[in-house]
């Protein structure tokens, strides 16, 4: 052999002839079946590989290929390791120049088919399945070194490696890789088992995967998992996935992603559980992606969840139409709880993938699914509900705030009205999210998580009497210039939410937990001394519905409303530490203790709490006063004016111009208490002062007569019913809340006219035609004060008229 290497090195243009004439010998040996001479043969070829490393090896390379495809093609077990044995050895030498026509059709072809062996024996057939693994890892070896490495990425070839490869992982019995990557093999246990040999195999195929042939490298998985039903149970196509988002480049993340999710809609009529399989794999994707480059595919993946899971409450709601008695009620009801799993891992991964967001892609998330929410009366949200019916239109509605819940959840915001824009917040505090106590929580969980800035929540979760707040360490910040522009433009709208929210008769002791919640984080995150005074009032009115019951609530219901009440103030007492109101309010809590427990959080909510037959004939010392508490504010330096007028919610635009609103639940019940109601257009007034010009002040007449909108449409239109009458006040509210300020104006102008013509028969005076515009015109709404708007100054006879 030495004296063999030495004549090959010194004259390497007769390795040719060398290689040709030791592939003859070992072709005719190997069909002899003389095993002997076949090992000196290959042990001769092995050496002379070694050592020479001229050109003048690329034919010799030819004649060595093909004794190692003559091996490999042999029937003999020991004669296909001893081929696998010399083409590894092959592939880790580095060629000096690229090899143009060589290709390795035959040995990928050859060695995915040892990966698959099913020899009797079990230590041959695994010695088989290890030199098919090693094989195959050579050829991968060669050529992603080669310059035609692409050969190898052609689907034809990876459709053979890649199941090869996962038909040995699928030997791994147990797998735990949750914290992290999926650990990496050890040395002797790539030698001797077949398992971590084809995994470690496989993350170095995944690893030199390129922008190209990703895909190609992919797609065999979802075939060889679909192909052995391995989605359900699918810690296999968990672990894979595991393995792949690990060893590919993190910039090649979104692409495995989209794979994912075309997989899921090409699967999208599948059973229940292979669709479950199938997004929780996707979790476990997006949960590695997420900490990297998501690339372009975030919206792509939350349209594709919300699109199924759209699917998964449109199955559920069929089923439940089509199930009939005996054992098709079983199976029904098996589906109905395999299409929760659905629903629920969804929405773990929308959760999940959300809350790994940077904030600026997590609002546009938020807007996103906020919408798709069916929000009753309006054509805004683009989540097709025609098929799901009430039921199924409830059931989505619940999972998509459960998905927004998600993606709240640790969001911190600058600024209040970047986290809940009105685009955001008019649906979101719709009538149609509060039909139903669980939609209630969900929209206030919503707001909690947006509005705690300071992680205070968990301080102040459950409703109860807190003795001292000074020990919950609240944090708080002074109250921005960008909040206060928020409360004075939407104040009342979380006011009104509220108020309703405490009087729905379907409530339970999480709602006023949730609803106690909210009062204290707008006072801690939001309120100057004007919103602490809304608050007040706010309060206040809760316990004068709880006692005057117009809405005939339950016993239980407006004691929990009471409850609620001396939570908050006694809350709110402490927050603004004023002492003559903290003494009101703990007299009020004590007597209460004493007299009427029930009326405290702490009693009410509390099983077999004993309830009063009616709340009329209590002592007033038992309730908050209102003139007890704005005797102690107005000591303290606050505006205490308002606290004399009693809150009443004022009628917000529910519903977008031309869009007609949704039938309530209980309709009698919402029309009683609008009509109770004060509108804002009652409060509307248009002030016109005449002032004195050219006549002397003691012959000024009266110099200001207020005309109501109601003086002025009984004056113009007496013959309409009442229901047109209701239709033209809902007309002039959405005006009023939704139209373009110069519309408003516009309308002003032609109502100035009407003006003066009415206020020349009040007067018996005679009007000269309008000349240029100058003067305001002021119109008030209730608290808000709009800006002054220009008016035509209308000329009297020694009067003029703004």
């Amino acid at each position: 052999m030495e004296k063999l290497t030495f004549y090959a090195v010194s004259a390497p243009e007769k390795l040719d002839r060398i290689g040709s004439y030791l592939a003859e010998r070992l072709s005719r040996d190997v069909v002899r079946h003389r095993s002997g001479y076949v090992l000196i043969a290959m042990e001769a070829l092995d050496q002379l590989l070694m050592a020479c490393h001229s050109q003048s090896i690329k034919p010799f390379v030819e004649s060595f290929l093909h004794m190692v495809a003559k091996l490999l093609e042999s029937g003999e077990p020991k004669l296909q390791v001893l081929g696998t044995n010399s083409f590894v050895k092959f592939a880790n030498i580095e060629e000096d120049t690229p090899s143009y026509h060589r290709r390795y059709d035959f040995f990928v072809s050859r060695f995915s088919a040892m990966c698959h062996s099913c020899h009797s024996d079990p230590e041959i057939r695994t010695e088989i399945r290890i030199a098919g693994i090693r094989g195959i890892q050579g050829v991968v070896r060669k050529t992603v070194n080669d310059e035609l490495r692409a050969t190898i990425w052609e689907p034809q070839h990876m459709d053979k490696i890649v199941p090869s490869l996962l038909f040995n992982m699928q030997k791994i019995e147990e797998v735990d890789s949750r914290t992290g990557p999926p650990p990496s093999p050890s040395a002797a246990d790539k030698e001797e088992n077949p398992a971590v040999l084809a995994e470690n195999c496989f993350r170095e195929l995944l690893g030199r995967a390129t922008f190209g042939n990703m895909n190609n490298a992919v797609r065999p998985v979802f075939a060889h998992l679909d192909h052995h039903k391995l989605w359900d149970p699918n810690e296999f196509a968990v672990h894979c996935f595991k393995i792949i988002m690990y060893s590919i480049q993190a910039q090649y993340s979104h692409h495995v992603i989209q794979e994912i999710l075309g997989h899921l809609d090409a699967r999208k009529k599948d059973s229940p559980r292979v669709r479950a399989g199938i997004i929780q794999v996707l979790l476990e994707a997006v949960a590695i992606a997420a900490k990297g480059s998501i690339g372009p595919t975030v919206l792509e993946v939350f349209n594709t969840l919300l699109k199924h899971l759209r699917l998964s409450v449109e199955f559920e709601a069929n089923d439940l139409q089509g199930g009939s008695v005996g054992s098709t009620n079983l199976n029904s009801s098996s589906k109905d709880n395999d299409e929760k799993i659905v629903q629920n891992a969804i929405i773990q991964t929308i959760g999940f993938f959300g809350s790994n967001l940077p904030d600026y892609q997590r609002s546009e998330i938020m807007m996103f699914i906020m919408g798709r929410v069916p929000v009753f009366g309006t054509s805004t949200h683009t989540l097709d509900i025609s098929q799901l019916g009430d039921l199924g239109t409830r059931r989505i509605q619940i999972m998509l705030l459960r998905s927004l819940l998600m993606v709240t959840s640790g969001y911190k915001a600058k600024t209040i009205v970047t986290a809940l824009p009105g685009s955001f917040l008019d649906p979101l505090l719709s009538p149609s999210l509060m039909e139903d106590y669980e939609l209630r929580q969900l929209v206030l969980e919503v707001m909690h998580n947006l509005m705690d800035r300071h992680d205070n929540r968990a301080k102040l979760r459950g409703i109860r009497i807190i003795p001292d707040v000074a020990d919950l360490k609240i944090k708080r910040e002074k109250i921005c210039r960008q909040d206060t522009s928020f409360m004075k433009k939407n104040g009342q709208q979380l006011y009104r939410h509220i108020y309703l929210g405490c009087k729905e008769e379907d409530n339970v002791q999480k709602n006023y937990e949730l609803l106690y919640t909210s009062l204290a984080l707008i006072t801690i995150e939001l309120a100057n001394e004007d919103v602490v005074i809304d608050l007040i009032r706010l309060a206040i009115a809760l316990q004068d519905s709880a006692i005057i019951n117009e809405d005939n609530l339950p016993m239980f219901h407006r004691c929990g409303i009471m409850a609620l009440v001396a939570a908050y103030l006694n809350f709110v007492s402490q927050m603004i530490a004023v002492p003559a109101f903290c003494q009101h309010v703990s007299k009020v809590i004590e007597i209460r203790t004493m007299e009427a427990p029930y009326f405290l959080p702490e009693h009410i909510f509390r099983d077999k709490c004993m309830l009063p037959k009616s709340l009329e004939k209590h002592d007033k010392n038992l309730y908050f006063l209102t003139n007890k508490i704005a005797e102690s504010l107005g000591g303290s330096g606050y505006s205490v004016e308002r606290l004399s007028v009693p809150y009443v919610p004022q009628v917000t635009a529910l519903f977008p111009s031309g869009k007609k609103p949704h039938k309530p639940r209980h309709k009698h019940k919402d029309e009683d208490r609008l009509s109770r109601r004060k509108s804002i257009v009652d409060t509307v007034s248009i002030q016109v002062d005449i002032l004195p010009n050219s006549i002397p002040s003691d012959d000024v007449v009266s110099n200001t007569e207020e005309i109501t909108f109601e003086a002025l449409k009984k004056a113009i239109d007496t013959s309409g019913t009442e229901e047109q009458e209701k239709e033209k006040r809902r007309l002039v509210i959405e005006k009023f809340q939704k139209a373009p300020f110069e519309e408003i104006a516009a309308q002003c102008e032609s109502k100035a006219n009407l003006l003066h013509d009415r206020l020349a028969q009040i007067l018996e005076l005679t009007i000269r035609p309008p000349p240029s515009p100058s003067g305001t015109l002021t119109i008030t709404s209730g608290h808000a004060q709009y800006q002054s708007i220009p008016v035509y100054e209308m000329k009297f006879p020694d009067l003029c008229v703004y």
